[in-house]
Order: structure tokens, then sequence, then C-alpha cells
């Protein structure tokens, strides 16, 4: 049979442009749908969605021939983990992982739209916008998706990276498992008096961690996570009201605030789909896993998940055989898992009772006191192999 492409990929963010764009550089026939239109250049005021990509996702990102603006990007070079009264601490350095940086920080607009550049420039790539699946049927090679434009697509594999709510998923018939934390995180916008920084710091403390993202020039990104009743308060504040609160909550070395430049909330919760993969199908990023962001790591396991989907595709013969998919379904979960298991762990470390956070505490202090462990978390957290041998 005559397929319309090897590949059809639903959800043009960031995953699933970054996938379309890696096969696509591989001259591997891609259909990316997406129910939105094409990304807009991003201009003015840095947007609140920021994201961070680490060594290998930048890796994966840069082999498909995607150039990120540089002006956009801010690199960092260390992490600052701290209890707000100073009962632990643990900094971790590039150097002393191996590595010359951690990766960036990047706005979600521009990295999709960087993507998007790079997928006019394809010949084997065709986006499909404004449009969104209607239903799904596997055939004994090869998949069909009709779109609610009228079109039907056919492909030897599709692939879900259409976010937490995934209408690919739910119309194949798989199930989630999900977990409330009953917390919120404000996302806020600031210009600072501080030039711009290489280290991005997070400090604990009962309610839920503070957090500084570096952007590029006098900028930066806060994540202030607490109660929902507490956020939403928050969230009524003027402007300098709210300039004042976050100077007297955040440490001293965020320095002081020249404006608060735009806010945002959204609830925290945990949701992991029963499986990955269907007859032809598979799913990655939010449409597989949703983990808690107070490690930053939502976008990057996202983007590891393309990168392994990726390799078997390119390296194999058939894109949806079940013995591929298996593969993926057997690496991404396995590390995925241990993510979730990881992020919970420091949630409910942090932010339980006093014993455990007295346990938090010693872990820091253990973490900081063992140069080794640091080297292979950093490494792990980045994506990389701690064991291979340099």
């Amino acid at each position: 049979m005559q397929w319309d492409h090897d590949i059809v990929i639903v959800g043009g963010g960031m995953v699933g442009a970054a996938l379309a764009a890696r096969l696509g550089d591989a001259d591997i026939s891609v259909g990316l749908v997406e129910r939105g239109s094409a990304p807009t250049p991003p201009s003015g005021d840095y947007d609140l969605r920021i994201s961070s990509l680490n060594a290998r996702s930048l890796a994966f990102v840069e082999a498909s021939g995607t150039v990120l603006p540089e002006d956009r990007c801010c690199p960092f070079r260390h992490i600052d983990v701290a209890n707000q009264d100073g009962s632990g601490h643990s900094l971790f350095s590039a150097h002393d992982s191996g590595m010359d940086d951690f990766g960036i920080f990047i706005e979600n607009r521009t990295l999709q739209y960087a993507l998007w550049q790079r997928l006019e420039n394809l010949p084997s790539v065709t986006c499909y916008t404004q449009c969104a699946p209607l239903s799904t049927m596997a055939a004994s090679t090869g998949r069909m998706l009709e779109l609610d434009n009228g079109k039907t697509l056919s492909a030897r594999l599709i692939v879900g990276a259409d976010g937490a709510h995934s209408t690919l998923r739910e119309l194949a018939g798989i199930g989630v498992s999900s977990h409330d934390y009953h917390q919120r995180a404000m996302i806020i916008n600031v210009e600072t008096e501080l030039p711009q920084q290489d280290i991005s710091w997070q400090y604990f403390t009962p309610t839920g961690p503070i957090a500084m993202l570096p952007l590029s020039g006098q900028r930066a990104s806060l994540v202030w996570y607490d109660s929902d009743e507490a956020t939403k308060a928050r969230e009524q504040l003027s402007n300098d009201a709210l300039k004042m609160a976050i100077e007297t909550a955040f440490p001293e070395r965020l320095g002081k605030l020249t404006r608060v430049v735009a806010r945002a909330s959204f609830p925290i919760k945990r949701q992991h789909a029963k499986r990955y993969i269907g007859k032809r199908l598979a799913l990655i990023g939010d449409a597989a896993h949703v983990v808690h962001p107070l490690a930053g790591q939502g976008l990057n396991i996202g983007l590891h998940d393309a990168d392994t989907l990726a390799e078997l595709i390119i390296n194999g013969r058939d894109p949806g055989d079940y013995i591929s998919l298996h593969k993926f379904e057997c690496q991404r979960r396995l590390a995925n898992q241990a993510m979730i298991a990881a992020t919970d762990s420091f949630h409910h470390l942090f932010t339980g009772s006093k014993p455990l956070r007295q346990l938090g505490d010693l872990s820091l202090h253990l973490a900081e006191r063992v140069p080794l462990a640091k080297r292979m978390m950093m490494q792990q957290a980045n994506g990389l192999n701690p064991f291979k041998m340099r």
C-alpha cells in the first residue's frame, strides 16, 4: 500500500516539531498535524513559558540543523539548591561535572519558532495546520488518521505529541494515572538590577520551592510554589505589591527588582500514560507523561523520548514495527518513571513533615560532600551516561 507519509506526528509543539525536524533532516517523509497555526517570530518582552534544555536535548535539537537565536538563549553553568533556613545546601557546577555548561534557558515560543523555521526548509516534511484528529484506525502495515478538516492521512507510524490532554491518546484508548499535588506554581517575569547570571537557584520552603531561572540581559523568570489559596491571593496583587512580596520572600541574592513584567500560575499535577505504544502508534512528551516541574525536566524528558524514537526510526527498516516500538517503550518508560519518582520524592521530602524535611536537609549535605555523586547526578540529569569513561 502507498502511504501518505512514513510518519505522521500529531502536535506541532516543541517535542513534536523537534521529532519532525530530526526525521526530516534524515529525509524521512513526515506529516505534522497541528491544531493551531504556524508559530510567529518572538518579539518584545520575554514570554512567561520558559524551559531549560540540557546537554542531550540541545544536541538533539542541533542534530536536525535547527539554529537557536543566541540573543534569546541564556546558558547556565551552576545550579544551587538549598533550604530557605540554610540547614541544607548543595552547589552543582558544570565544570565539576565534566561539562562546559548545563544547558540553556529559552522561551518555549522561541524554540518552537526556530524548529518550524527549520521545517520550512525540509522537503520531506509537510505541515497540516488548523486541524485535529477525529478518529484513527490501525491496519496491518500502517495506520489511518481522520482529521476534522475532512482529510485522511495514512502512515506506517503515528506519533502523539499533542500534550497532556492528548486527543490521539484518547482515540487510541490509552488511559492515564494521575495525582494532584494541591499546589500552584506562580511564574513571574521580572527585570532586575543585577546583570545576566549563569546560575539557577532553588530554595525549598515548607510550602514549596522558590526558584530563579536566569534570562538574557537583566531579566529573570521566578517560580513561586505555594498552596492554591495563597497563590490565587498573590495573583490579585498589583505589580508594585507583588514586587514587594517577592523581595520579602525571596533571598537577598535575587537583588532589587526594577519591575514585574508579567505573571501567571498553573496547578501542579503528575500524570503518566498506562502505556506509550499501540499498534503502529507511539506517545511522546506530555502525551505520555507530566512530571512535577520543580526539577525543570518536563521538556527535557519529552525531547529524550523524541531522540530515542528518532534513532530507532532512522536506523530501522519499519518505523512502526512492534519490536522497535517495544524497545522505545522499555527504554523511555524506565527513565521517565525514575524521573517521576525522583521529583515526587523531592516534593515530599522538602514540603512534608519536619522529619521528612530533616531527611531532605541530610540529602543536600551528603550531595555536597560527595563530589563523585554530584557529578553522576548532574550527568544523569543532563541525559548523559554517568558511567561512560572519558
